[in-house]
């Protein structure tokens, strides 16, 4: 870490003697243009006028910074393609420069400051007036006949990992918490959502309100969030709304009964839920992910709607994120495991509380396979396979895998196993969380506090290879599957086995209840057991489809499992269900590993290119812009 200079002159100068303390923000942020070493930010007070027509939001930022350094010659945000009309400082006018671009982190913003506000402990707050860009990366735009009740259009942002900056300056990096209140103005017949506590909504003029938002909380720019939309809500607990338009709203309200034992589930393993509500917003299909854990209320892809509640572990993992991930920070996204791999950790934890500990193993690995199938993708020497990766230069959407999720939640059931297991490991967990509440964490910090937990057990902790653990690309060092019990998961083997190794002449032995008999998971696991091991012949897929029936099943990780095998086998039946599949919804999971085997299949390559070019504005722009490079269409 390199000193401050101007920070050592004033302490020699005036204070000899005064030992020399750094804050933590002065480990920069790879990902982040702005000064956070020198500034911190406090709150921030929004007014956002949204316009559907233009498709901007127009907007007056306040917010209060600190200098928590001295030294700081220059004051810096972070943008992207926002239009900046006037900024103040403490209610004067000043001089703002956008600088050029930086690719891929946007366009810094440099504000002056005086000699005052760039003093160690002064306070200030900064006034930007500006508008977003029809393009901002972080808000989908969608018209009415892209919704399910196709009268009114939708617009819902997304700003992990870096693109808060595209709705607003600000220091874009999750080693800033800052709290908020914001005032929406939206179309009357309109309901808006954010990631906060909703308060009172006041109808203004020309058909229009104010909807008013509250946050007490401090969270990072990336879990800021907003969605206006036709919505309707059903209440599904205590603290507990499920929000969706209204043609989904009878399914959703069925499939997320559950949220408040997996809330209680969560608070016996991690502490009192500190954020008061706790609601879901189900999307409109084109959301990019499965689930964002954003405050108060978790955004969610209708794909998880099975009409079982099978998929529903999704929300277990969104609902602990309110620990492992808002709560406790990872400081920067080259430490994105301490956010993913705790979430995947404990979520596994809450599902073996209510569904029982043979799931919770089951599921462990199923992540592993994703995990092998992952690195197989990236490449085994790839340096974005670390569980603490490098990104200096690197957008982070580019790193995003399942490697900080399955490589942290074995390297955490790794660490258990080490130290005696869940009954000691779990009183552990929880006074992690206790202690780091609030704050912002690199895995040092981990580190540093499971070896002063484990004072007792620092024999046990030597066996850790943590530079092969955190810092060497590919598999774990520790083949930690071969701990997992495989009750469930030796029996979606079996029947892979059976059809690896059954004579093509004899494939009558095989009966529909052969795979009725197993459970949505278990269905989905031996579909990607079979993909995963390359084996099977057009002849044997023919069969099982034709026996087990698996055209009718309306299950988005079942249709997925299947579609994915039947490209790469070239069964040619399957390519027009294919397209129709990427282009029914926009969720990464699905389309981008659905693109890659259509490419990589030369009967399928011109087909999937053409598709995407001609449907690319139906997905967001984050999975457009990660599909595009699957295609290889911007080389």
């Amino acid at each position: 870490m390199q000193f401050c200079y101007y920070c050592l002159c004033y302490m020699f100068m005036f204070k000899p003697f005064t030992t020399i303390v750094m804050p933590q923000q002065l480990l920069e942020d790879p990902c982040s243009l702005a000064t956070v070493s020198y500034f911190k930010a406090l709150h921030l007070d929004w007014d956002v006028n949204v316009d559907f027509q233009a498709q901007t939001l127009t907007c007056i930022a306040n917010q209060k910074f600190e200098c928590i350094c001295y030294g700081a010659d220059k004051f810096i945000l972070d943008s992207r393609d926002l239009i900046v009309e006037s900024v103040k400082v403490d209610g004067e006018e000043v001089l703002c420069k956008v600088l050029s671009k930086v690719t891929p982190f946007g366009q810094p913003v440099e504000i002056q400051l005086n000699d005052e506000q760039r003093k160690k402990g002064s306070i200030f707050t900064v006034a930007l007036k500006y508008s977003t860009s029809p393009k901002a990366t972080a808000i989908q735009w969608l018209k009415p006949q892209q919704t399910l009740g196709k009268k009114l259009p939708y617009l819902f942002t997304q700003c992990q990992a870096i693109h808060a900056r595209s709705l607003l300056p600000c220091q874009d990096s999750p080693s800033q918490k800052l709290t908020y209140n914001a005032r929406i103005t939206v179309p009357e017949e309109m309901v808006a959502l954010m990631s906060a506590v909703k308060g009172e909504e006041i109808i203004t003029s020309n058909g229009k309100k104010t909807c008013h938002f509250e946050q007490k909380i401090p969270i990072p720019s990336y879990l800021l969030a907003m969605a206006v939309g036709a919505l309707e809500f059903r209440t599904v607990g205590p603290r507990s709304k499920v929000w969706c338009e209204a043609e989904m709203i009878d399914a959703c309200e069925y499939e997320f009964a559950k949220v408040e034992e997996m809330l209680k589930a969560g608070e016996s393993l991690m502490g009192p839920y500190v954020w008061g509500q706790y609601d879901l917003l189900i999307l409109p299909p084109s959301f990019p992910y499965g689930g964002m854990e954003n405050p108060c209320l978790t955004f969610a892809t209708p794909t998880v709607i099975a009409g079982d509640r099978s998929l529903t572990g999704l929300v277990a993992h969104e609902i602990t994120h309110s620990w492992t991930g808002n709560l406790v920070t990872n400081r920067t996204w080259e430490h994105f495991w301490l956010n993913e791999g705790f979430t995947r950790f404990l979520e596994g934890k809450i599902i073996g509380l209510l569904d029982g500990e043979p799931l919770r193993q089951f599921m462990a690995i199923s992540g592993w396979n994703d995990l092998v199938g992952e690195i197989e993708l990236f490449g085994a020497t790839n340096p974005l396979t670390a569980l603490t990766p490098t990104l200096k230069g690197i957008d982070p959407d580019d790193s995003f895998s399942s490697v900080p999720y399955e490589k942290g939640y074995a390297f955490l059931y790794y660490i258990e196993s080490l130290v005696g297991g869940p009954s000691i490991f779990n009183p552990f967990l929880k006074s992690y969380i206790k202690h780091y509440e609030y704050k912002t964490v690199l895995t040092d910090d981990f580190k540093s506090y499971l070896h002063e937990y484990f004072k007792d057990k620092a024999d046990k902790l030597k066996k850790i290879d943590w530079n092969a653990w955190l810092h060497s690309p590919g598999m774990p060092p520790v083949h930690v599957v071969d701990m997992y019990d495989t009750t469930l998961s030796s029996a979606c083997q079996n029947l892979c086995d059976e059809w690896n190794n059954a004579d093509p002449e004899h494939l009558e032995v095989f009966k529909e209840e052969n795979y009725a008999s197993f459970t949505t998971l278990q269905k989905i696991d031996f579909l990607t057991k079979l993909y995963q091991e390359d084996s099977i012949s057009v002849a044997k897929l023919e069969k099982m489809i034709e026996v087990y029936k698996l055209f009718t099943y309306n299950v988005s990780e079942i249709q997925f499992s299947l579609l994915r095998m039947c490209v790469r086998a070239k069964l040619k039946e399957a390519y027009p269900k294919t397209i129709e599949f990427v282009l029914s919804q926009g969720r990464m999971k699905f389309v981008r590993p659905l693109y890659r085997e259509m490419y990589k299949n030369e009967e399928t390559r011109d087909m999937a290119i053409a598709t995407f070019k001609e449907n690319r504005n139906i997905y967001h722009s984050i999975t457009a812009n990660m599909v595009a490079k699957d295609l290889h269409l911007n080389e």
